[in-house]
């Protein structure tokens, strides 16, 4: 059982949200207890609504303003209207495990919900920029981040990556909260001491690795987006994507993207994903299967930003 106390409120992913679930990871977010909450998290009940609306359905289930999911030993969650996510918990389930889907899944679809554009990635400032590094689960995303974390720069989110449009279409990178998530092998190959992490939860080799030090809390313009590949060469490759391929590629690193149709939101992510790709620059790193390529990979994701922020600037002289 959740320990539901204390209510606490906090900041993240641009969000005041309101817990009476205990959530450590943002801690470092808290603010101010009188703040009016876009979000409430809740314990509920979820029994009997879980039973009326999944039928035979196993997965997501979608239905109107409601989006729920059901994780054997885990617990049922239900998403509303983007303001609310009620947690059923599972006898005897992990709390931490139930905190990865919590500030995983659910916020994804409350950004959804909220039509803010959740992509599947991490997101680092770069010069006053935010650069989003996306792609599929295991492509290397969060240990690059850290190899460019190690060099300075500073993470804005890892995972859930929350994008907004100003009212001129400028995207917004949105802070989440200063915590990365690497594989045991990413700990061991950066040389970092695996004794100083806790893993996610029980018997798992994915640690959480707290970046408070490293961490960007204020929104940044997004004016990259690196696609990062596996692929069977010998050598690390970077290529600029154009034309419709863009759009395919924000489609397909969507956070969540499966229950974009059942939530009526077809037209609007392909046109925020317009407007985005207006303002941002689009890359695909291909990364070598074979071999630890990560600090090779910053090298040259830094060198295209140099040569993208250069050609961005003759452009305005001209």
């Amino acid at each position: 059982m959740i320990d539901t106390e204390k209510m606490a409120v906090y900041k993240a992913f641009g969000l005041t949200i309101s817990s009476d679930i205990p959530l450590p990871e943002l801690q470092g977010q808290q603010c101010r207890d009188d703040e009016i909450a876009d979000v409430h998290i809740r314990e509920a009940d979820l029994t009997g609504l879980w039973r009326q609306i999944s039928g035979q359905q196993k997965k997501i289930v979608v239905k109107d303003n409601i989006v729920m999911f059901q994780l054997p030993d885990v617990g049922t969650f239900c998403i509303r209207d983007g303001e609310t996510i009620e947690v059923s918990p599972a006898e005897g389930s992990d709390p931490a495990k139930m905190r990865l889907y919590i500030l995983g899944t659910c916020i994804g679809v409350i950004l959804l919900q909220r039509k803010i554009l959740p992509l599947h990635g991490s997101a680092i400032s770069v010069n006053g920029k935010a650069y989003a590094v996306v792609g599929d689960s295991g492509a290397g995303k969060s240990t690059l981040a850290s190899v460019l974390l190690n060099r300075g720069y500073r993470l804005l989110s890892d995972d859930v990556i929350a994008v907004t449009l100003t009212q001129d279409n400028i995207p917004m990178v949105m802070p989440s909260y200063p915590r990365q998530k690497l594989w045991q092998d990413s700990i061991d190959r950066l040389g970092m001491e695996l004794a100083d992490y806790q893993p996610l939860f029980e018997r798992e080799n994915k640690f959480a690795v707290p970046v408070h030090s490293r961490f960007y809390s204020e929104p940044l313009p997004l004016a990259g987006i690196f696609e990062l590949v596996k692929t069977q060469d010998e050598q690390i490759g970077v290529s600029r994507i154009q034309g419709l391929e863009r759009i395919s590629v924000l489609q397909r690193h969507t956070y969540r993207r499966s229950v974009v149709p059942s939530l009526g939101l077809t037209e609007w992510h392909f046109n925020t994903s317009v407007s985005l790709l207006h303002r941002a620059s689009l890359f695909r790193l291909r990364r070598p299967v074979a071999g630890f390529t990560a600090h090779d990979l910053a090298d040259s994701m830094i060198s295209e930003i140099r040569c993208d922020t250069y050609e961005a600037k003759t452009a305005l002289v001209r």
